[in-house]
């Protein structure tokens, strides 16, 4: 029954993806009913990430609660301001800064507001505007894999518990291996394609008019709201909290040997009480939170999660045996293999939480060497694969040049190579970092 029930589990993930948004998760929870009446057996406690969920909502609050104030709009401002001072910069200075955005906030679905100054302003310099797009698009997703509050960071340190492995040491490798692949991914992409004037599709839409002209500066006009930088300055002062907390309370140094509660109720507290600090000196409406985008974004985050989760560890922990019998022999003659699962697995289950919830504490049980885990573990990013992301749908259809488009193949777009380089990198540099810190 195992092949019968892993076409189900991928016929369910595949409905979810057509379906897009809400739908994938809604898609999760038909799945596991369907396992569940064709014999296997499954427990909300055992099978529902309820940690990775709780930490996506509060934190969701806190960005919202920072959207609500205004600090969010001046963070892009200022993200803004930077991009046209450099302009000449573009191809490195748009990843950095969607990579800054996501690490900060846990989310990749910060990169949305920048994208469209990115596209503005490497058609003001005559760059193509697909070079930094792509790897943009790219480091608002592998940052998230490296972001302190970030749900995926949480489910990796969870996993890696068993091995100890703490969440200190899981920060202090992704976010260097990380930034800099990204940096590498950069470095492909802006040597990808033609020149903008020498694009065929550039040159028909610029003919008939379909390229809008960009614009020479950032809003002259613009003036922060009076609760921005206060609000801003919150939310900074909470991750500065959570790190702390989380230093102090690892096993690692063991200043406190009996903490009051551990790293993940820990983030979930800061960031609730941030939300509630940011309303109250914001001098907004608590109920204003609801109505943000980010918080419907990371709501929907959170459904997804619960669906595509519960649906593949409720089949991993069914066929637990019969996995690592399979699985356990090639992957521990070459750990590294877990980084190709990740790979290929991150597409298909939308989300570096619910990917790394399902696989994750699997790759333990097959008894995978810790440095391999950590190393691998980035490549849960890989949302950029297949062409369907929100994120990267954004920047293909913001993009008004056609530069960044899909090619005569599904897999013929600009996000592939800089995106598969930046986490080679990150990856191989993991396994030498790891080598020392673990």
């Amino acid at each position: 029954m195992i092949w019968f029930h892993l076409i189900v589990v991928l016929a369910f993930i595949i409905i979810g993806a057509r379906l897009g948004g809400i739908g994938i998760g809604l898609a999760g929870g038909a799945g596991v009913l369907v396992l569940a009446v064709t014999g296997l057996h499954t427990t909300a406690t055992k099978d529902v990430p309820w940690s990775v969920i709780g930490i996506i909502m509060p934190v969701i609050c806190a960005v919202a609660a920072l959207q609500v104030a205004g600090g969010m709009d001046h963070l892009v401002h200022l993200t803004e301001v930077l991009l046209r001072r450099h302009p000449k910069q573009i191809n490195y200075l748009a990843p950095f800064v969607t990579y800054m955005l996501s690490l900060l906030c846990g989310t990749g679905h910060t990169a949305y507001s920048v994208i469209p100054v990115i596209v503005d302003v490497a058609k003001e310099r005559g760059i193509r505007p697909s070079r930094p797009l792509a790897i943009a698009v790219v480091a608002s997703q592998v940052a998230v894999a490296a972001s302190p509050i970030s749900a995926a960071m949480v489910a990796l340190a969870a996993a890696m518990t068993p091995l100890n492995v703490g969440y200190l040491q899981c920060l202090a490798i992704t976010i260097p291996t990380t930034f800099i692949g990204c940096f590498v991914g950069a470095i492909v992409s802006s040597r990808q394609g033609c020149e903008l004037r020498d694009d065929p599709v550039y040159q028909e839409r610029l003919a008939k008019g379909l390229v809008r002209p960009s614009v020479a500066s950032a809003d002259v006009d613009y003036t922060p709201q009076r609760s921005a930088v206060p609000s801003l300055l919150l939310f900074m002062l909470a991750l500065v909290l959570v790190v702390t907390y989380a230093t102090l309370t690892s096993k690692e140094l063991g200043i406190i040997a009996e903490p009051p509660m551990d790293s993940t109720a820990a983030i979930m507290a800061i960031m609730l009480t941030t939300a509630a600090l940011i309303c109250v000196v914001a001098k907004k409406p608590a109920g204003a939170i609801a109505e943000q985008g980010t918080f419907r974004a990371g709501m929907t985050a959170a459904i997804c999660i619960m669906g595509l989760a519960w649906l593949g560890n409720m089949f991993v922990n069914n066929y637990l045996e019969q996995i690592q019998a399979a699985l356990a022999g090639p992957l521990q003659a070459q750990p590294w293999l877990a980084a190709v699962f990740f790979y290929f697995a991150a597409p298909l289950m939308f989300s570096h939480a619910a990917t790394t919830t399902a696989f994750m504490p699997l790759m333990v049980h097959l008894g995978l060497p810790a440095i391999a885990l950590v190393a691998s573990y980035p490549a849960v990013a890989n949302y950029y694969l297949l062409p369907n992301y929100p994120t990267t749908v954004a920047a293909m259809e913001m993009d008004d040049t056609g530069s960044t488009r899909v090619g005569k193949f599904v897999l013929a777009h600009p996000f592939v190579i800089p995106g598969t380089v930046a986490i080679i990198v990150t990856v191989a540099l993991g396994f030498l970092l790891g080598a020392v810190l673990i």
